[in-house]
């Protein structure tokens, strides 16, 4: 027992060693709050009490102080699992996940919130797994992963309707409204919008996240002048409520939305203002987005200071979405959806039990009754022999099953490893084919030159020779891409190395094109597409001419002809004769940046999936042919060069995937 006062004296002495910087993060009125909240710990005459007051002051210092806010659920947590508190454990273990989601701790706020879940789930705490389902989906949402965020909080806003739990309600509401924007289902984030603003005099502390989001979804829809009264709106209480992450995440929209309008010195402003926010908050992902933002502001004046930006930027990118991170969330994920699966198993196996054991009471009855009518040995032994033959089969059955659980489990193990190779390889088969390709001509010219220096033709020869030679530099050109593709697919999310230089994207797009076609065409000599370009003239000039890294953007526009192809190809085998397979490029020049829409005419995406086809891991096609990270690859290089990506598909007509890239600002 005095150890444990001991502990808490010594959290009241933390704030005190850091009073100069909270000073600066809490106004007079919060301070005065702090300070009667800490005074609150020690009277507390139970352990319930003591928790529930830290929990408060760690929630009060979660948008102002990480490190505070973390160290205060740490202590009521530990009070709370030496005691077996189950309330407190699955509410101080949500608590501390939100904490560690504003410090990029992903991975550690998922295993959290799915031990939360599980300790909320066996005591039936509803009210702390509703707030688990919702900071669930807070963290897909932190991982872009927005259907996944929706399912969570789905779960959670039915358990809070339920219990007409009307403030946990509102902001279930409001996280779905964030979700729906960041998918453009507009439609859907008002309408969530509107039932959170009924609560609006219930959440005055939350009020600025309401004009956060409208603010998102007027500027989508164009309607900048009410976006950015939105977002002043909001950012004012953002900071009347000393919320610095909100503040952080407002400054860089009304500073996104100032660059799209061309006002590049308000942009910065705020931008270097939301920076400031996220520092003090240490918010990664509020550094992140304000840091991009400042890189790509200052990236045509100030280099220098671009750059170093763009370092913090990337920094705490790789701190979110490192691949030693996603692999861990993808395990942690991979752990919780194993456990569900037992959770089913066990319940199947349970009602199996019980109609096994029902039909064994009934054989049995059927003994019984047998031996009650007949009364004789013979029909006794009769009875006894169906009984062992059910008994025999029942086994079998048993048996069979239990074989086929362990030959399923093994194949989903052998799928997912061949997936990942297959995707791998599918990646390189390219420029391999190109270096087959190229040596087997190469083989043949020389036969070739052979023949004509035989008859004395040196004209003929020295051409022949040059083709050779030109042959030879391609070979040597596409084995180098081999090996830039396999350390790239290595380096997934991470930030490439690769220097942006002035292009010509109808060039590049042209000569991708090819490639991708000649690479189909080596792997099945029967394929045979319609290639149709268009491109904008004014972009091969060098005034037309895009700042990119060309390897990369090459990367990306050979996975979406790659998936062009691949989608003719697979309703060549299903359409009638008429068809024809057809892939199209078209290229052009817009007032600030440049457009490509690469088109097909196969089978199209289905709705359902449409969301979903930019998740890392996530593929349609047949195992062995895909790993699913060509288009989340894609997405990520496409979003580094502070372009869009999106894709517009009908079923059985054909998918449209379009790529706006900026066009250089005039100095």
């Amino acid at each position: 027992m005095l150890k444990r006062y001991l502990h808490i004296i010594c959290l009241l002495a933390l704030p005190i060693l850091c009073i100069a910087q909270n000073n600066q993060l809490i106004d007079a009125a919060g301070a005065k709050k702090i300070d009667s909240l800490k005074r609150q710990i020690l009277p507390q005459n139970s352990d319930s009490g003591r928790i529930t007051v830290m929990n408060n002051i760690g929630f009060f210092y979660e948008t102002l102080n990480a490190d505070s806010s973390v160290k205060y659920y740490q202590a009521a947590l530990d009070i709370a699992m030496q005691r077996g508190i189950a309330w407190g454990e699955a509410r101080l273990m949500a608590s501390l996940s939100g904490t560690l989601r504003q410090q990029g701790r992903l991975a550690e706020a998922l295993d959290l919130l799915f031990k939360s879940i599980k300790i909320a789930k066996d005591n039936n705490l509803s009210f702390d797994l509703a707030r688990a389902y919702r900071r669930t989906g807070d963290v897909y949402y932190d991982l872009d992963n927005f259907p996944k965020a929706v399912e969570y909080t789905l779960q959670a806003v039915n358990i809070d309707e339920q219990k007409e739990n009307k403030i946990n309600a509102a902001i279930d509401h409001w996280s779905l409204s964030d979700a729906y924007e960041k998918m453009h289902k507009l439609d859907s984030a008002i309408f969530h919008l509107d039932k959170a603003f009924t609560q609006n005099d219930l959440l005055k502390n939350f009020i600025q996240s309401f004009y956060e989001i409208n603010g998102n979804i007027q500027a989508k829809k164009g309607n900048y002048e009410e976006a950015h009264n939105s977002y002043t709106e909001g950012l004012k209480f953002a900071q009347q409520n000393s919320d610095l992450a909100t503040s952080s995440r407002i400054c860089a929209d009304i500073s996104t939305l100032l660059k799209e309008t061309n006002r590049k010195d308000s942009a910065i402003f705020y931008a270097t203002k939301g920076f400031a926010y996220s520092q003090e908050a240490s918010f990664k992902k509020g550094i992140m987005l304000s840091g991009n933002l400042l890189a790509e502001l200052y990236d045509s004046s100030q280099p220098v200071t671009a750059l170093k930006y763009f370092k913090i930027a990337a920094a705490a990118k790789d701190s979110l979405f490192g691949v030693d991170n996603i692999q861990t969330i993808q395990n942690l994920v991979s752990r919780e959806e194993a456990k569900q699966k037992e959770l089913e198993d066990a319940q199947i196996s349970y009602h199996n039990r019980l109609k096994v054991y029902g039909l064994l009471t009934g054989l049995a009855a059927l003994l019984v009754i047998a031996f009650i009518l007949y009364g004789n040995n013979k029909q006794k032994q009769k009875a006894n022999i169906v009984l062992q033959q059910q008994k025999q089969k029942v086994e079998s059955t048993l048996s069979e099953l239990k074989s086929t659980q362990a030959q399923l489990i093994q194949s989903e193990k052998m799928a997912s490893l061949g997936e990942l190779t297959a995707g791998i390889a599918h990646e390189i088969q390219n420029p391999l084919n190109f270096v087959n390709n190229f040596s087997e001509v190469n083989k043949e010219m020389i036969e070739e030159a052979t023949e004509e220096i035989d008859k004395g033709n040196t004209a003929e020869v020295k051409n022949i020779l040059n083709n050779i030679k030109d042959n030879s530099e391609k070979i040597n050109h596409h084995g180098k891409r081999a090996d830039a593709i396999v350390k790239g697919m290595m380096q997934h999310s991470q930030k490439n190395s690769g220097q942006k230089e002035l292009t010509d994207i109808n060039a590049l797009a042209d000569e991708y094109l090819r490639l991708s076609y000649h690479g189909m065409r080596a792997k099945d000599k029967s394929f045979n597409a319609i290639l149709k370009t268009d491109f904008d003239e004014d972009l091969s000039s060098v005034g037309g001419k895009i700042n990119i890294i060309p390897q990369d953007i090459g990367r990306v526009l050979l996975n979406l002809y790659n998936n062009a192809f691949f989608a003719v190809n697979e309703k060549k085998k299903t359409a009638n004769e008429n068809y024809q397979p057809l892939v199209s490029v078209r290229t052009k020049k817009l007032t600030d940046k440049v457009e490509i829409k690469v088109s097909d005419n196969g089978n199209g995406i289905p709705q359902n999936i449409v969301d979903k086809i930019f998740q890392p891991f996530f593929t349609t096609k047949p195992t062995g042919q895909g790993t699913g990270l060509g288009l989340s690859l894609s997405y990520d290089i496409i979003k580094v060069h502070g372009g869009e990506i999106k894709v517009e598909s009908k079923e059985d007509e054909g998918s449209v995937f379009i790529v706006q890239l900026p066009l250089p600002q005039a100095p």
